[in-house]
């Protein structure tokens, strides 16, 4: 049976009637234009708002900014920094910029830069003793640190090849004193024959002949005097070069210091000083202890502000409540390769009492130069 064609076509409109009911589309209403956001225009006002509170926090907080940069000015050469004046102190007075100005030179002084090192202390003048020639120790008459005089005996040696060498010499110079006595009667003798002669050939008494022999007799004469008395200056030489290695059997301070180092024992028998020095045997050593000074190392980077005559300060490792002035002496010639430093000779001004050499110390040397109020500068 045919279903009913009425029925189905009204249950069709129906339901089109319901699903049109539901859609959301509103065509017969009129749409107004969409309101823009009220949240919209605050993101610029907040931007701005940020951007003002951080140049106020930058403002506020400048002098905590610029601290590093003002701590690190204090450590760098007075030449290279200029006078700064603070535009407002962090109390708000501000209003004194001239006088600000006015006493920059003396606040500059006291934020000077400077160098700083580590050394020792060093004896310029100091020397290593030893023997001449080889020989036994007899004598030792200093002990470790006496002070000792230029000239001041402080070894004896003894050596009886150099007493037998000094005899032969005199004997030498006694057989060339009695060969020149010798020479000098010969000569006389020669001279009195000539003489003689010479008074008959004028009165044709004499030859030509004889004449002429006696001239030659008396010429050689002289001849052998002049040779004895060049032997008799050989021997006399002979003497000194003899008695020379017996004086250097006394071993003398060379010049006035401490003993600072003894090797020397009675009875050792020491080398030559060829052969001292190449197997490092000596006898003492001698160091000038009254004129010290400081050997330093510092930063080679500070070269080009250190200069002689410049004045800093020194502490001893073994003294170290007792600063002392130093001044700069000079400059070592190249500086080290493995450390990168360059070293400073320092003279001592009024150093500590006992200062010894090979002692640690520090040096400080200010570099700014100390400014006056009329606008000179000295060290």
């Amino acid at each position: 049976m045919l279903p009913d064609m009425s029925t189905i076509t009204d249950h069709d409109h129906r339901l089109a009637a319901t699903l049109t009911s539901l859609s959301l589309e509103r065509q017969h209403e009129t749409q107004a234009p969409p309101r823009k956001s009220a949240r919209q225009p605050l993101l610029p006002i907040i931007l701005t708002m940020l951007a003002t509170a951080a140049a106020l926090t930058a403002v506020i907080y400048r002098p905590s900014i610029l601290q590093p940069w003002e701590t690190a000015a204090r450590t760098m050469p007075a030449s290279r920094n200029e006078p700064r004046t603070m535009e407002a102190s962090q109390s708000g007075e501000g209003t004194n910029a001239q006088d600000a100005r006015k006493n920059a030179p003396r606040r500059q002084s006291m934020a000077a830069g400077e160098i700083t090192g580590s050394g020792t202390v060093v004896a310029p003048r100091t020397t290593t003793v030893f023997s001449k020639y080889e020989a036994r120790i007899t004598g030792v008459t200093v002990e470790l640190g006496d002070r000792v005089a230029a000239g001041e005996v402080l070894v004896t040696l003894d050596d009886a090849v150099t007493h037998i060498a000094l005899e032969q010499a005199k004997a030498a110079r006694a057989a060339a004193e009695l060969a020149l006595t010798a020479r000098d009667i010969d000569l006389k003798q020669a001279r009195a024959s000539l003489d003689r002669l010479e008074s008959l050939a004028s009165r044709d008494a004499a030859s030509r002949q004889q004449l002429e022999e006696s001239r030659t007799a008396f010429a050689r004469a002289s001849n052998a005097v002049s040779q004895a008395r060049q032997d008799l200056a050989t021997a006399e030489l002979g003497i000194r070069s003899a008695e020379e290695p017996l004086a250097e059997l006394t071993i003398r301070a060379p010049f006035a210091g401490t003993v600072t180092q003894i090797n020397a024992h009675v009875g050792d028998t020491v080398l030559a000083r060829a052969d001292s020095v190449r197997e490092n045997q000596s006898l003492l050593v001698i160091t000038d202890t009254a004129n010290l000074v400081i050997d330093a190392d510092v930063a080679e980077t500070n070269i080009a502000s250190l200069r002689p005559g410049l004045r800093g300060e020194a502490v001893l490792d073994g003294f170290p409540n007792r600063a002392f002035a130093v001044e700069v002496v000079r400059l070592a010639p190249i500086a080290s390769i493995e450390k990168g430093t360059i070293t400073v000779r320092l003279a001592l001004i009024d150093p500590p009492e006992g200062i010894r050499p090979n002692m640690a110390a520090r040096i400080r040397i200010p570099l700014a130069d100390m400014i006056s109020q009329n606008g000179d500068s000295t060290p």
